[in-house]
């Protein structure tokens, strides 16, 4: 063999080599959030992206976008619809004016421990699917957050005492508690709390403790009572036509991936509840226990509030609450 033909050959290796590695790093996707980068959320996608980046072994990359960096929560689960980004996580009770069936995780006193959480998730499950897959979704896993509590400038003993204030709310049921309570309802974004508090926009707001934390809810609330209120969940969800596009070996790897990201959300909120609560309070607010009258008003507004919400879902929501009511 020729000196010029062991040349060209190698040439050719080396091309085929660097076809072979340009194709193996060509997909690349992008993933939105509208949560921090230190919220428990958003620390269990790093990971989930780090594992599924893994075993692919190169073939697929994906940059995440946090905080709202580059599609706001209302705009997410659109973007990933129309291949904006390939993946999205949003707080699904943000969308219950899309579907009410999104609500479900919202209504108060219905879920007030990570085990029925998991109960009501994994009975809620089968219907987000159906609903996610007509638009094009592929939904991967679902994660509760900490249980809400009510944030406040002064200790809270009962309902009354929010009568005609202003009440920062997130979703459609948050604006229906708010109305129901006598309070005004007023639409802020996590990221928007801080300033919205400041300068009297809202007075209170029932959210989590982690949402406590990451907003610094110590700079414009003197007041934390733990209620169970509601344990919303956030959903992380993939474009189908995107999923499919990946070999199979890959769609396996991204759906183990999203069984374990599960699993882990769980117990990352549980160690969130716990260590976030105590944060508050070493911040210097005051973490006071609810009373009886504060836990039998957000009772009574809830059970108003689950007929509300069967009257909006219908047959599928009716079969949801027996279901999650029967054991």
């Amino acid at each position: 063999m020729t000196m010029h033909r062991r040349a060209l050959l190698g040439a050719a290796g080396a091309a085929a080599l660097a076809t072979t590695a340009q194709a193996q790093a060509q997909t690349r996707w992008q993933m939105a959030t509208a949560y921090a980068d230190g919220n428990l959320h958003t620390r269990n996608i790093k990971t989930f992206i780090e594992e599924i980046q893994g075993a692919s072994n190169g073939r697929l990359a994906v940059q995440l976008h946090s905080n709202g960096s580059l599609l706001r929560m209302p705009d997410i689960k659109r973007g990933v619809q129309t291949g904006q980004v390939q993946l999205g996580e949003i707080l699904l009770t943000a969308y219950a004016n899309e579907d009410p069936m999104f609500d479900a995780d919202a209504l108060p006193q219905l879920v007030t421990n990570f085990a029925q959480a998991k109960k009501l998730s994994d009975l809620q499950k089968p219907y987000i699917e159906s609903r996610f897959g007509r638009q094009g979704l592929t939904l991967l896993y679902m994660v509760p957050w900490p249980a809400a509590g009510l944030y406040a400038q002064q200790e809270v003993t009962s309902l009354e005492q929010l009568r005609g204030s202003r009440f920062r709310t997130y979703s459609p049921m948050t604006n229906r508690f708010a109305q129901l309570i006598g309070a005004q309802p007023t639409l802020v974004q996590s990221a928007e709390l801080a300033q919205a508090f400041a300068t009297g926009v809202v007075q209170a707001q029932v959210t989590s403790a982690a949402t406590g934390v990451d907003t610094q809810s110590w700079d414009y609330a003197r007041v934390f009572t733990p209620l169970g209120f509601t344990m919303t969940k956030n959903a992380v969800f993939i474009s189908r036509r995107a999923l499919e596009a990946l070999p199979a070996d890959q769609q396996a790897g991204i759906r183990a991936a999203a069984a374990r990201a599960e699993t882990r959300g769980y117990e990352l909120a549980e160690a969130a509840q716990r260590e976030t609560e105590a944060t508050l309070a070493s911040r210097g607010m005051r973490v006071t226990q609810p009373t009886q009258q504060l836990l039998d008003d957000c009772a009574r507004v809830g059970r108003v509030m689950a007929d509300e919400w069967v009257t909006r879902v219908g047959d599928d929501g009716r079969r949801l609450l027996e279901q999650y009511r029967a054991g």
